[in-house]
């Protein structure tokens, strides 16, 4: 008797787990675009000057370097990140060879 609702028991559970798949009738494609852009690091002493000075100006002297990257888009661009740091705020500044700051 015991073997017989064990038995049932096992098919009921089984019966309630079993996974019922469909045919997927309208295949999802899933595309991913590759970005092209590069980061190289970049020595603060090896920054233009006219980045050096953008960084020394009014707006940004409170704010203390911590890396900077030279960033190639697709379409051989250039530009300089630089991460920087002020108190516990963090944020990165997008200079271009000129220095003037892009969005």
């Amino acid at each position: 008797m015991k073997k017989l609702i064990l038995s049932a028991a096992f098919l009921a559970v089984a019966g309630l787990a079993s996974v019922k798949a469909n045919e997927v009738s309208n295949p999802v494609v899933i595309t991913a675009q590759q970005d092209s852009v590069t980061k190289t690091a970049v020595e603060f002493k090896d920054l233009p000057d006219s980045v050096k000075a953008t960084l020394q100006s009014d707006q940004y002297k409170e704010w203390i370097p911590a890396a900077a990257f030279l960033v190639t888009k697709a379409d051989k661009s250039t530009y300089y990140q630089i991460d920087a740091k002020k108190g516990e705020e963090t944020t990165s500044i997008n200079i271009d060879k000129d220095g003037k700051v892009i969005q």
